[in-house]
């Protein structure tokens, strides 16, 4: 890939998110961070098919940790009609499915479908009151019969949302797309490796950044890359759930969706280490980059694995507080991008000040 051919910011990010990727069929994903990362550092795979990039230095190590794979779904059955029945890959609310434009087929070849549900007026009075089941659900991608849905896809086939990515509100403040979660970390890494190979200069630490497969089914992906990197230090850089919308109370809101780079003190896996907390938050301040505390106990990131490594990893969080998560159309600041990657860089660049 020539230098022209290199995407950066939004056009990066956009590109990544709109690739198929959901959990245990990273490999477009993969690919694209390799092509994005040619040239710029040693770059390889693991067993797990975790691409890991290297850039050495004297010092201690450092793991910046991201997860290439989104939530999905997995075809388990075709019926007659050449419905197609499924199941999630990931905790997607199925509130959010019926209706929804989806991908469906493998890394090489994928077809548009829709998903459907049972009719409302077909529907019992006590049912319209519940939530539609995943069971109760179906793919619908234009065939008639099981016989031709078989021409295009196989049970254990992939699907994702079908949406775009695209910046939205007053002077284009917010964006949607599927899969920012956790493309936006994977899209930070490689500006901050690109970043850092362009300074040059001899290094204070060793940096391993980890793009890393199966978050969204148990963090096995992260736990093998933190087996082989043997970090000291991790950053894992991730998004997390906002409520930051009407009626909900002050502790409830998580984070503020215009905030910055999200601070993680505690969640469902992992307490991160208060010296790495602090550090962040000083360069944050110094730096004039906006970031913020978590303020709510709540769900879980590679971290959970990576801290019990080995001897154990003085790990971080910083995350992108997103809206609407493991949906068709996650939502963020725009700006949130820049912060993040600001603040690990200026962290890195800091780094000999960390006690």
């Amino acid at each position: 890939m020539t230098t022209e051919n290199k995407l950066s910011g939004m056009e990066l990010l956009r590109a990544l998110c709109l690739e198929f990727g959901p959990t245990g069929c990273e490999h477009n994903v993969a690919a694209l961070i390799e092509a994005q990362l040619k040239g710029v550092c040693e770059v390889k795979r693991d067993r797990m098919d975790n691409v890991l990039a290297h850039l050495p230095g004297s010092g201690p190590r450092i793991m910046l940790s991201a997860h290439m794979d989104e939530v999905g779904m997995m075809i388990t059955s075709i019926d007659d009609k050449g419905y197609l029945r499924f199941t999630n890959v990931g905790g997607i609310d199925t509130r959010v499915l019926c209706g929804r434009r989806v991908q469906v087929g493998t890394a090489e070849h994928r077809i548009p479908g829709v998903i459907g549900a049972k009719a409302i007026h077909l529907q019992s009075a006590e049912a319209r009151t519940k939530s539609t089941l995943v069971n109760e659900l179906y793919i619908d991608i234009g065939a008639d019969s099981r016989e031709e849905a078989e021409k295009y896809v196989d049970i254990g086939d992939f699907a994702t949302f079908d949406t775009g990515f695209g910046l939205y509100g007053q002077d284009d403040r917010q964006m949607r797309g599927k899969a920012i979660d956790d493309r936006l970390g994977c899209a930070v890494m490689i500006e901050v490796l690109r970043a850092l190979a362009e300074e040059g200069g001899e290094r204070s630490y060793d940096l391993w950044c980890a793009f890393s497969v199966r978050e969204e089914i148990g963090k096995s992906g992260a736990r093998v890359a933190a087996y082989g990197i043997d970090p000291e230090f991790a950053i894992v850089l991730e998004t997390t759930a906002v409520g930051d919308i009407p009626g909900a109370s002050p502790a409830a809101r998580v984070a503020e969706i215009e905030g910055g780079g999200v601070i993680s003190l505690v969640d469902r896996s992992t307490i991160y280490d208060t010296a790495l907390v602090n550090f962040a938050m000083e360069c944050g301040r110094a730096g004039n980059i906006p970031c913020q505390l978590k303020r709510y106990v709540s769900g879980g990131n590679d971290a959970g694995h990576i801290h019990k490594t080995g001897d154990g990893v003085r790990c971080l969080a910083i995350s992108a507080p997103t809206r609407y998560l493991h949906s068709g159309n996650c939502v963020t600041a725009a700006a949130n991008y820049d912060h993040i990657r600001d603040l690990v860089l200026a962290m890195l660049n800091r780094w000999d000040e960390l006690n």
